[in-house]
């Protein structure tokens, strides 16, 4: 038992240290990843925190330590790497693109791209590998495109390298020290939709190399060595859609260039690029192509002729009809330009010609002869080149290019529209006319153009108005890039219209152009769109109007943001529509601004507070003419003047016994009874009444503040006619502020019938407090008691 327990106690020991170094183990192995990863975006800072690692132009010389599977793309491009080592990318498992061109790489080793199987696109060009090993690519079985061009290898090696990249799409191989290829170069390739050969000195070629390759859509192909290029066509006649040869100096070749091929052929295209040519090759190789019966277009670009036209017209015509309908010559440099031959013999060549492009090789005519034996082409596109409108008149003469539908005069030296308009009038199956880019300047009132035009490009003519010079066939119209301030053709059938970078103000009106379907009117000096204008087009589909200086009013906001049609018409929707003002919004996009409810109806908000201060100022006013606001304010205002007075006058001042305040129903009583008992009495009493003493002419206001002041009492005649009486007897009744405000004894009080307190208005709240607290005089029925009552209203006056 002890024996056993002692066991278990170093197991459980030994348990524990196992535990201990797994511990550790994954601690070194996180710290040396986290360190790794440290190192990694110092050294490529772009790598931090995202699948795109961007370590171009940074001089490293080793790949950066640390990539891990979230890395997608790793570009390393133009540093001074040498080596790729096995663990620099054994993490990088997700890798989708490795761009390694432009370094020092001469050595990889073999297992290096092992773990990125799910590479895509590989580019190891520009740098100094001398060797192709086929087991660098043994594990990319997703690569699509493979980029191997301007290292140092002469060939490609006894096999082929690329015999495991069964989804090759693209391949780019030579250099100028590339020299050979094999056989078994291409082995295992089945389809490219690109193969590009620099093969400047390729000198060894053996046939059938590229037979191999079951398809190829595009060849490129540097050559030098005419016997090589006639081997590859051989070869590549079943394979190749179109091939492209630069940088050849074509010397006279004997050979037929489908020599021991049978048919059908493939190859549709053949383009010279940067290519020398003499006459007397020239001669050879269009007899040589009449082989290559499935040959449809020849291009040259950027080529020298060396000769000055003097081809062997009659091999050529006696080897028969060429398969060719279409011939592009695009910047052809003729060394003996003014010694060039207007081509004589070759017209049999010409007529089942379709598409011709004779652009940027200072074309100046084409002999009448010549063109008219043109009788097929549909397509003649001579733009940049030196057509003046004399040599235009000649170049379309009578007869000539009698079936063209589509010419291309852009970028000429053309002055007249008229002249212009004129010579194609010769054309009469012309419908596309593209005489954009001449210096036209004026239009004239009236031109002949043929009776089919429906196209027509005017643009960057520099003219500035349109008359009905422009033909009423036409369905699509380009009248860009010139001066234009208005649009009022009357064009039934137009469908297109190109207004951009002129000078309108609008759209141009709907009715002169009814079917409408689309039309770009961008860079101009447009700054709305208006509902009306937009739904006048009843067949638009599309409308530029992008770029332009927009007043972001409310009503072109409410349209744009509440037309549903917006975002599938308008060109550019949201990006290219921005306000220009208001200066607020100046900059922003025209569908994300909404101006505030005073900014979009000021006429309205203004009216509407208008109306709400005329309501204001009316509810005011009935409020106060009810509860005789008008009263009491003139009462304040005559009461404030009073205070400003002395409170009583001297004595050598006062004129009257007392002011008689009474109403004008009571003036019977006043004037008739006591004026006659108090003016005769003895001593008789001297009244102030507003009848006889007021000044004419003087406010009645001033004039019961005078009279008052002017008084020693001031006697009330009270009758229900006095408390209530009319409005225009406030300006008596003011009189109280200033007497009941003195608190003195100067009133006299005769009430001429019973009156209830409770009946008295409010406005006379002191003269009810008065009535409550003093003793008054009462008008009695009786003439026993009248004397009496005379008898204390002379005492009251008197005291």
């Amino acid at each position: 038992m002890q024996y056993t327990g002692k066991m278990l106690t170093q197991t459980k020991h030994k348990s524990r240290i196992i535990h201990i170094w797994q511990v550790w183990t994954i601690y070194m192995v996180l710290a040396a990843n986290l360190s790794e990863e440290q190192a990694l975006k110092q050294t490529c800072p772009s790598c931090d925190a995202t699948q795109l690692c961007n370590c171009s132009s940074m001089g490293l010389d080793f790949i950066p330590p640390g990539l891990t599977a979230k890395v997608t793309m790793l570009n390393l491009s133009h540093n001074r790497i040498k080596h790729i080592r096995s663990q620099d990318l054994q993490q990088a498992v997700n890798l989708r693109a490795l761009l390694l061109q432009s370094n020092e790489i001469s050595s990889i080793d073999e297992d290096s791209f092992v773990s990125l199987g799910k590479l895509k696109l590989l580019d190891l060009s520009n740098n100094s590998l001398t060797y192709l090993y086929p087991v660098w690519f043994g594990h990319l079985f997703s690569l699509q495109h493979l980029r191997l061009q301007g290292n140092s290898y002469r060939d490609l090696g006894e096999s082929s390298p690329f015999s495991r990249l069964r989804n090759l799409s693209s391949l780019y191989l030579g250099s100028p020290g590339f020299s050979t290829i094999r056989q078994r170069n291409f082995e295992g390739i089945a389809f490219l939709d690109k193969l590009w050969i620099d093969g400047s000195n390729l000198s060894q070629y053996e046939p059938g190399s590229l037979k191999l390759i079951q398809k190829i859509n595009h060849l490129v192909i540097n050559l030098r060595n005419t016997n090589v290029f006639s081997a590859i066509v051989r070869d590549i006649l079943h394979t190749v859609t179109w091939l492209e040869v630069r940088e050849i100096r074509l010397e006279i070749e004997k050979k037929s260039l489908v020599q021991n091929s049978t048919l059908p052929f493939k190859i549709r295209k053949l383009t010279f690029k940067d290519a020398s040519f003499t006459d007397q090759y020239i001669s050879r190789i269009i007899v040589l192509l009449k082989e290559i019966t499935s040959l449809q277009e020849l291009e040259a670009i950027d080529c020298v002729l060396e000769g000055k036209g003097e081809w062997d017209t009659a091999e050529i015509a006696s080897s028969g009809q060429s398969f060719v309908e279409t011939v592009s010559v695009i910047n052809i440099m003729i060394q003996n330009f003014h010694l060039f031959f207007d081509l004589a013999g070759m017209e049999s060549q010409i007529s089942k010609l379709k598409r011709l492009t004779i652009a940027s090789s200072r074309v100046f005519m084409v002999p009448c002869k010549l063109a008219r034996h043109f009788s097929s082409l549909l397509y003649l596109d001579f733009h940049d080149n030196l057509l003046v409108n004399n040599r235009l008149d000649e170049t379309i003469c009578e007869s000539a290019w009698p079936s063209l539908q589509t010419l291309n005069l852009s970028r000429n030296s053309l002055k007249s529209l008229k002249q212009t308009a004129n010579s194609v009038t010769r054309l009469h199956n012309l419908i596309n006319l593209d005489i954009s880019q001449n210096n036209f300047g004026e239009i004239p009132d009236v031109c002949e153009w043929p009776k089919n035009l429906k196209h027509l490009n005017l643009s960057s003519t520099q003219i500035s108005k349109l008359t009905t010079c422009i033909p009423t066939t036409l369905e699509v119209l380009d009248v860009s890039a010139n001066n234009l301030g208005e649009f009022g053709l009357q064009l039934p059938f137009l469908r297109e219209l190109y207004l951009a970078k002129n000078q309108l103000k609008t759209l141009p009106d709907a009715a002169p152009i009814p079917n409408l379907v689309a039309m770009s009117i961008s860079r101009n000096k447009l700054n709305s769109l208006s509902r009306e204008e937009f739904e006048s087009f009843k067949k638009m589909e599309l409308l530029d109007a992008s770029d332009n200086n927009f007043i972001c009013s409310c009503d072109f906001l409410s349209f744009l943001q509440h037309e549903a049609r917006i975002e599938q018409m308008l060109v550019g929707w949201p990006d290219k529509y921005i306000c220009d003002s208001p200066l607020a919004v100046r900059g922003a996009q025209v569908g994300a601004v909404h101006l505030s409810l005073m900014e979009c109806h000021r006429t309205l908000m203004v009216s509407l507070m208008c109306t709400l201060v005329f309501l204001v100022i009316l509810i005011l006013v009935a409020v106060g003419y009810k509860y005789h606001a008008v009263w009491y304010l003139r009462m304040t205002w005559a009461w404030l003047q009073a205070k400003r007075k002395p409170k009583r006058a001297p004595a050598k001042d006062i004129c009257y016994d007392a002011f008689v305040s009474y109403s004008e129903n009571d003036s019977d009583w006043v004037e008739n009874i006591m004026v006659r008992e108090l003016e005769q009495a003895c001593p008789p009493f001297r009244l102030c009444l507003h009848k006889r003493d007021f000044v004419p002419g003087k406010w009645i206001v001033d004039n019961i503040i005078d009279s008052i002041e002017k008084s020693h009492k001031t006697l009330f005649v009270l009758s229900e006619h006095f408390v209530h009486s009319e409005w225009c007897k406030y300006e008596l009744d003011f009189s109280h502020f200033r007497l009941f405000d003195e608190n003195n004894d100067s009133a006299i009080l005769v009430l001429l019938e019973p009156i209830q307190s409770e009946t008295i208005p409010k406005r006379f709240c002191k003269l009810r407090k008065i009535m409550n607290t003093k003793t008054y005089l009462e008008w009695p029925p009786g003439e026993e008691q009248q004397v009496i009552f005379w008898e204390n209203l002379k005492g009251a006056l008197k005291s």
